[in-house]
């Protein structure tokens, strides 16, 4: 037999999950361990106090007479029923018996027979067959119900208490309910929970001090083009994603409180992203909603099954029993007179019980009615938005929205607190807070590096926001900041008076109105790398001091229909743009920068640029670089840039370019590239293009170099490297003007002797070639400070070699067997020279 304790585990859950239980479910419950208690009261009562007392019933004189022994006489048995039916003594005479026993025992029975029997109907049964006539009328005469009841009870009972607490037990939704019940908890229990709704209390206090002593004031605005006119702009649209704000005045937060541990902390952003995630998982289904109408449904559905069929039985427990067993031929009598000694009781417990259920179905009606009065499957934070800070704290639905409510009948305080932990002003607090405190001064100043152009330059790297220890690195030049999720300039970037270049990395940045204009004042140098065009900050447009810009990302829509640029009128001093993106034509907005946009950059990875009229307008172009553009011919636009110095084409699709014939207009162009193309010929006409100093052919298809490439006079750079040339003509001695040659992985075998005519010469780039053998000549080259030999089928160097005073060993990239063939003077004298220049390096 199982105990109380065993049968009411069966209504426990666990601790954690009371908070879940509105007050009906607890009443239910305890409803429900009241008839546990009663169901098995009344079963121990059966099973030792149960059962019901038979006696014959006297109908007929036959069955009056009883079983006629053949042991006694007819008389006696007359007399006997004689006597019995008057109620007289009766006198038996006893002359078979007394016959031959002694005088002393026949004195003796005829002073017992003589005196007075008990009065009463003699049914001559034996004890046996009384026990056999209990047995067979409790189970005939008695009515089911009040044998079973207690079971019944019993049953009922432990199905409602089932049903109750199924939602607690089933493993889809056990395992949601558990992790939400943790996640309260430690919510509830979280030292940044304190401390957010203690700012936010702070906050209120401030604000009603400031609106009683009318001392609260709203800054103004600054208008959409930075112009100090006084028009305001509604704090609610943001003006550009410059964060000029007109918001309430925050109340400075005690210095105790902006401390928080770092356990603490890092466990506060661990729930941030508990939270997220379980939302997230929770919010796509209402099981967990369905699963508790329904079993209360099927609760409410059992109250009134048992309340229906239970009252019919009350009637039916009664005390007196009439028994018609089928015994005749064993006991003599057909019907028996019984009691049921459990009918009394059995009546108040069944009372009992149906007084708990009509309760317990009320609970059960009240409980349906909460679950359709409003919708349950959402939730609103509307008074914790009013109450507190954070605003932005969102509505929910689903099984998260009904958890909420669960917990709203428990204790409202959950709800509130776990709101803190959904809103994102938050979590941004509690990351700056804990960002401060790890990332401090000193920190910070260790990070701290020189640049290539020898300027103090930090980079940040994936943190969650912009520590303000950054502010006071007054002496900082460029900053770097890649991958946070949220950097905010305050007032107090106006402290980096030094700061000229700026980099955000897929960085949404915001920037306040006092900051806002120390960056446009003195900020120089702007990168911008980013996904969506939308990422880019808009006050990036309003930097009206801003030199250079550097756009780096997707800045077509959808279809590649339009360029999402943003007007760059303000741009007034800007001399430099970037724009390494996917264009299929030049964004109209750089038109705007045409009076002093000197060097334009795009790089367009490997997506074709189809229009590029923009460019006719660029007049102030001195610098023009068309990267990855897919271009298959000069653009036609480049020609009427006639400011244009410098022009690189680099990887495209040039097969051809005869139009180059047009250059010779733009009379300031200097610098022509056109490396990593497939050009296979340059025209004669190149040699019209006179004020020529550099050209970059290098990785195209060329065989041959025309002789008019040898007519620039002011050629100072020729890189022809990386194509299929075997002859070098022997013109490119008439470029007296060389300084640098780069020939190398060609086929060359042999060197042309007018090539050592360029004693102008300081770099010259022969390797892997087929070259047997470096001339003599080149002794002649006495500027030559770098010479590249490797990859050659030379045998030896030429001791002539030593004429060229400026050449360093390091410079001379030569096979250590060829350098070995020089003469020991020669390797003395490079080697000692190069000696002495490293002594001299270090001693400076």
């Amino acid at each position: 037999m199982f105990t109380l304790t065993e049968v009411a585990s069966l209504n426990d859950i666990q601790p954690t999950y009371r908070i879940l239980k509105p007050w009906w479910d607890v009443f239910m419950d305890y409803l429900g361990l009241v008839m546990l208690m009663l169901a098995i009261f009344a079963m121990t009562m059966q099973i030792t106090k149960d059962q019901v007392a038979c006696l014959p019933c006297l109908e007929d004189p036959e069955e009056a007479s009883g079983p006629k022994p053949d042991s006694f006489p007819q008389q006696n048995a007359h007399e006997g029923a004689s006597s019995a039916a008057t109620g007289a003594p009766v006198v038996t005479t006893l002359p078979f018996v007394t016959k031959d026993l002694p005088d002393e025992a026949v004195h003796e029975i005829h002073k017992y027979a003589n005196q007075p029997q008990p009065t009463g109907v003699k049914t001559n049964l034996d004890y046996q067959q009384y026990i056999f006539i209990n047995q067979i009328c409790y189970h005939v005469a008695l009515p089911w119900y009040s044998k079973y009841f207690p079971y019944l009870t019993l049953i009922h009972t432990l199905v409602l208490m089932v049903s109750s607490n199924f939602w607690f037990k089933y493993p889809k939704t056990s395992s949601k309910i558990e992790h939400f019940v943790s996640i309260l908890g430690r919510c509830f229990e979280s030292p940044w929970t304190t401390k957010a709704l203690s700012e936010t209390a702070c906050e209120d206090s401030e604000e009603n001090k400031q609106r009683f002593t009318g001392t609260s004031s709203v800054p103004k605005q600054v208008s959409l083009e930075g112009k100090d006119d006084g028009a305001g702009v509604n704090s609610s649209t943001p003006m550009l994603g410059v964060k000029f704000s007109a918001d309430k005045p925050i109340a400075e937060v005690p210095s105790s409180m902006t401390i928080l541990d770092k356990k603490d902390g890092e466990q506060a952003k661990a729930l941030f992203e508990k939270v997220r995630k379980f939302r997230a998982h929770v919010e796509d289904s209402d099981f967990i909603y369905k699963l508790y109408v329904a079993q209360t449904i099927v609760k409410t559905v059992k109250f009134i099954l048992i309340l229906s069929y239970t009252s019919t039985f009350m009637a039916k427990i009664n005390f007196k029993h009439s028994c018609e067993p089928d015994v005749k031929q064993l006991t003599g009598y057909r019907k028996f007179f019984c009691t049921h000694n459990m009918a009394f009781m059995l009546n108040k417990l069944l009372i009992s019980y149906m007084a708990l259920i009509l309760i317990y179905g009320m609970a059960c009606l009240y409980s349906l009615f909460w679950v359709f009065r409003r919708p349950l499957k959402e939730y609103s934070f509307e008074k914790v938005r009013e109450e507190s800070s954070f605003s932005d704290i969102p509505d929910v639905k689903n099984d998260f929205a009904f958890l909420l409510h669960m917990v709203d009948q428990y204790d409202q305080l959950y709800s509130k607190r776990f709101g803190v932990f959904l809103s994102e002003v938050s979590e941004n607090k509690l990351r700056e807070i804990s960002l401060n405190h790890e990332w401090t001064f000193e920190k910070l100043r260790q990070l701290v590096t020189r640049n290539a152009q020898d300027q103090q330059e930090l980079h940040l790297f994936m943190l969650s926001g912009l520590p303000n220890a950054v502010f006071d690195l007054t002496d900082l030049e460029v900053l770097k900041l890649e991958l946070i999720p949220e950097v905010r300039f305050s007032a107090k970037v106006s402290q980096m008076t030094s700061l000229q270049e700026l980099h955000l990395c897929h960085c949404p940045a915001k920037v306040e109105q006092t900051g806002f204009a120390f960056l446009r004042d003195h900020l120089r140098c702007l990168h911008v790398k980013f996904t969506d065009v939308a990422e880019i900050p808009a006050w990036v447009y309003l930097l009206r001091n801003l030199r250079e810009l550097n756009l780096i990302g997707n800045l077509s829509s959808e279809n590649n229909k339009m360029i999402g640029l943003e007007p760059m009128r303000d741009l007034r001093h800007l001399k430099t743009l970037c724009l390494k993106s996917n264009l299929t034509k030049m964004p109209t907005n750089i038109t705007e920068l045409s009076q002093h946009l000197i060097k334009l950059v795009v790089h367009n990875d490997g997506t074709k640029l189809l229009v590029l009229n923009s460019l006719k307008k660029m007049t102030s172009l001195i610098e023009l670089e068309l990267y990855s553009c897919e271009l298959e011919r000069i653009p036609h636009a480049i020609f009427s840039l006639t400011n244009l110095q410098e022009l690189d084409l680099k990887s495209n699709n040039i097969r051809t370019i005869e139009e180059i014939i047009s250059f010779q207009h733009l009379k300031r162009l200097t610098c022509l590239k056109l490396w990593h193309n497939k050009i296979i010929t340059i025209p004669h006409s190149i040699g019209q293009v006179k004020s020529l100093e550099s050209l970059h052919l290098s990785h195209n298809k060329l065989e041959t170099l025309p002789p008019a490439l040898f007519t620039l006079p002011k050629l100072r750079h020729l890189d022809v490297g990386h194509n299929s040339i075997t002859v070098l003509p022997p013109d490119v001695g008439l470029l007296h003007n060389l300084q640098h040659l780069a020939i190398n992985s060609n086929k060359l075998e042999v060197l042309p002797k007018p090539l050592f005519r360029c004693n102008k010469l300081k770099v010259l780039c022969l390797g892997n070639n087929a070259l047997t053998v470096l001339p003599e000549a080149v002794g002649q080259l006495v500027q030559l400070t770098q010479l590249e030999l490797r990859g050659n089928c030379l045998d030896r160097l030429p001791a002539l070699l030593g004429n060229c005073r400026l050449l360093r060993k390091n410079c001379l990239v030569v096979e250590d067997h060829l350098f070995d063939t020089l003469p020991v003077e020669v390797k003395e004298s490079i080697s000692r020279e190069t000696n002495v220049n490293n002594t001299f390096t270090v001693s400076v």
